[in-house]
């Protein structure tokens, strides 16, 4: 990786020379320029519209508050007005000759009329009212007027502070439970997303009180670039409208100069973030202005470190600049405890703290650890650390994924919040391990390699290996470091999509592993990255797979020969002798047991789908000589039967009726029922959303997967029945399928197929391989 340092990363790998960055960024601001000028011309003229419709009159006013207030209206806001008046009793005339023109032009309009003392009253009990009167904005008319009421709402606003600010909290926390969170949604809110443009309102709102201070530059300069993404999206929808849609990113993006929708997500979630940190320090300010004065504590909490009125603070004699620990150390108390680090002293640390000695001394690393360790209280000191640029002092390679977006709906994070949330819930696993301290540190590298191009996994090895090198790990902890990271995936993808009775199976992951301790780590590493991903990419079915794996490959690694299939259950062999096709439903869990055939698990497959039951993983299992039930003479019918194991949910309402379920599938069985055409209808009517990127399907034919069968992968996107066009397909060919793994990762599907020639081969046969992915890949385009 050494020929590209210093070299800039396109999101998709491309290397972006630092010219043509610097080009960028220049028409970045230009673009942005052109922007705010044309808002800052716009209210110029409308003011000036606005005063010639309501002319020279006595005792009224015209103000202006929200955008226009800030004079920040883009192309698709409303336009919102007050028409103040001292109790003119032609006010209603007056008011239409303003309010009618605007409408006539197809401006949106939010109005209302009022004198100073209806105004005041409003404000005192309507949150809305209030904040728009905080900010109006004198236009046209009496400015005196003007200035009596905004001075009476501020008056009031400022003596029931304690109040209306723990109003405001609550109104801020229910948008945010609605709206998600600004920097990790990938169709985010520009205005109501937590982080967004309404939380530095929030926060000018709280600095009308004199309770906390108004936004810093840095804020300001994080609301402007929001607000010019809503320009540049009002701009090209020509409506209103906050939400940045997928569809609309990449022209938003060209129109602000940027290179794509990855780097506009990029620029968003670097401005949220910081406002999000701006927001949560003034909400914490509000809650101790509000809460009754208590005496004062303060105590220490390590070397240097103290806290002081509920906050951690650097103690009278720590010297930042003499003691390169001090950052992590501070990091660490406050985690542990469970406290934010005060602002003022992230900001001392950031300006006097010494740079740590590579490799890092042993104490440095046991503070990341400790840090890591508090699991999710460190995420928000990380955050700390992360605004005031600590983070990428600590570790340079941290800029290359810090903001990075994962287009993807399974992921709920940027990588580098994706990588804290991992660490932190990796925390809970630290007693399952031998090594609690690679488990961390494991977890927190594990997709570090995101920020380059190719394989992250291999990627990120490479720099999991130097990283440990810079940490001051010994030479095998940087091994274990190195197969961690390069191996976290492992576990997860073998588990759900390779068959665990295979004996292939198990042997490759202890050969690729060869470590116990590393097996152990990966097994915890892989529940926290699973949990931290979101939650189409963690369950109780994956978390099974993933134990019963791990299980089996410490036993191989332990000496143990890999494990035979295991024979079938009581429960399964009770099924199995109602003969024809049985089904039991547990939860999400659908058992169906019935005579093995050519094509039975796409035929159980289009049942499911019939009863709109959406297959979110399907295994199955074959077994010879078991009792179907008494032939007419008596005696027990043999032949192989076949155990089908799906974890289905339905597309919407209750759950099935297995009943009903069985029935289908004696109907399917006995040929009664025909499947395709029932599906095909519902195809017809299904239509997919428009304007979402959908990558094009692929299908992947391997044979070092299994000795006994060639293992078929399929990525596509996720529809209804795609698991029974799939099976038929392979059926229209003339194979078989002796087992397969079904996994759906929000509106992915990855689906393994264990597939056999017509006798029971690995199929050799190059043609009909490559006609077996085709005829796939028809069916899941």
């Amino acid at each position: 990786m050494a020929d590209v340092i210093g070299e800039t990363h396109g999101p998709v790998g491309e290397v972006v020379p630092p010219g043509r960055e610097a080009s960028r960024t220049s028409a970045t601001a230009e673009a942005r320029a052109t922007l705010g000028a044309a808002r800052a011309a716009r209210a110029l003229e409308l003011d000036r519209e606005l005063a010639r419709l309501l002319g020279a009159e006595a005792d009224v006013a015209l103000l202006a508050v929200g955008s226009h207030g800030r004079e920040e209206l883009t192309p698709g806001g409303d336009l919102d007005l007050v028409l103040l008046h001292r109790g003119r009793p032609d006010i209603s005339a007056l008011a239409d000759r303003v309010w009618y023109p605007i409408w006539d032009s197809g401006q949106r309009l939010d109005h209302s009329v009022r004198t100073p003392e209806e105004g005041r009253a409003v404000a005192r009990e309507d949150m809305k009212a209030a904040l728009g009167l905080i900010s109006a904005r004198h236009v046209a008319g009496d400015p005196a007027l003007t200035r009596e009421l905004r001075e009476a709402v501020l008056t009031d606003w400022r003596a029931d502070a304690r109040r209306r600010l723990l109003e405001l909290r609550e109104m801020s926390r229910s948008r945010w439970s609605r709206y998600g969170e600004l920097a990790f949604l990938l169709e985010p809110d520009l205005k109501e997303s937590r982080g967004g443009l309404r939380d530095v309102h929030a926060i000018q709102a709280v600095a009308a009180a004199w309770v906390a201070p108004a936004p810093t530059a840095r804020v300001r300069e994080a609301y402007d670039l929001l607000l010019d993404i809503r320009h540049a999206l009002h701009e090209h929808t020509g409506r209103g409208g906050d939400r940045l849609v997928l569809q609309e990113q990449d022209a938003v993006a060209g129109a602000l100069g940027l290179l794509d929708a990855h780097a506009l997500l990029r620029a968003v979630a670097e401005a949220a973030r910081t406002v999000t940190y701006a927001a949560d320090h003034m909400w914490r300010t509000v809650s101790r202005f509000c809460s009754p004065p208590g005496r004062p504590v303060r105590r220490p909490l390590a070397d240097g470190v103290v806290e002081q009125d509920g906050e951690v603070v650097l103690a009278l004699g720590a010297a930042p600049a003499k003691d390169p620990v001090l950052v992590l150390r501070a990091a660490a108390a406050a985690a542990q405890t469970g406290l934010p680090l005060a602002i003022a002293t992230v900001e001392k640390l950031a300006k006097e703290a010494a740079p740590l000695p590579v490799p890092w001394p042993p104490e440095a690393r046991d503070a990341l650890v400790t840090l890591l360790g508090a699991g999710p209280a460190a995420i928000g000191v990380w955050e700390a650390l992360d605004q005031a640029g600590l983070i990428v002092r600590l570790l340079p390679d941290w800029e290359r994924v810090r903001n990075r977006p994962q287009r993807n709906p399974v992921h709920t994070f940027t990588v580098d919040r994706h990588l804290v949330e991992t660490a932190a819930r990796a925390a809970a696993h630290t007693r399952d391990v031998a090594r609690p301290d690679l488990l961390l540190v494991g977890a927190l590298l594990h997709d570090i390699g995101k920020g380059w191009p190719g394989d992250h996994s291999r990627t990120g090895a490479v720099m999991a290996r130097d990283l440990g090198q810079r940490l001051g790990f010994d030479a095998a902890d940087v091994r274990a470091l190195e197969a961690i990271v390069r191996h976290h995936l492992l576990l997860p993808e073998t588990a759900t999509r390779r068959d665990l009775d295979d004996p292939v199976t198990i042997e490759t992951v202890a050969e690729a592993i060869g470590d116990p301790v590393v097996l152990e780590t990966l097994a915890a590493l892989a529940v926290a990255d699973g949990q931290a991903t979101g939650p189409a990419a963690w369950g109780a079915w994956k978390a099974r797979l993933v134990a019963e794996l791990a299980r089996r490959v410490a036993a191989v690694l332990a000496g143990a020969p890999p494990p035979v299939a295991p024979d079938p259950t009581p429960e399964q062999l009770a099924l199995a002798r109602h003969g024809g096709g049985a089904v039991r439903v547990t939860g999400s869990r659908i058992t169906m047991v019935a005579p093995d055939r050519s094509g039975l698990l796409w035929q159980a497959a289009g049942v499911l789908a019939l009863h709109r039951l959406a297959v979110r993983g399907a295994r199955t299992v074959s077994w010879a000589a078991v009792a179907h039930g008494p032939d007419g003479d008596g005696r027990p019918h043999q032949g192989d039967t076949a155990v089908l194991e799906f974890i289905a949910v339905p597309e919407y309402g209750s759950g099935p009726d297995p009943a009903a379920l069985e029935a289908d599938l004696r109907r399917v069985l006995a040929g009664r029922l025909d499947v395709a055409a029932r599906l095909e209808r519902r195809a017809r009517s299904y239509k997919p959303r428009k304007g979402v990127p959908v990558p094009p399907p692929r299908v992947t034919l391997l044979d070092d997967a299994s000795s006994t069968a060639t293992v078929m992968e399929v990525r596509a996107h996720d529809r209804p029945g795609l698991l029974w066009r799939i099976g038929h397909a392979l059926g229209s060919c003339g194979v078989q399928v002796r087992g397969a793994r079904v996994e759906t990762l929000g509106a992915e599907a990855v689906d393994v197929f264990y597939i056999v020639d017509e006798d029971g081969h690995p199929l050799a046969d190059l043609a009909l391989r490559e006609t077996i992915r085709r005829s796939v890949l028809d069916v899941v385009r």
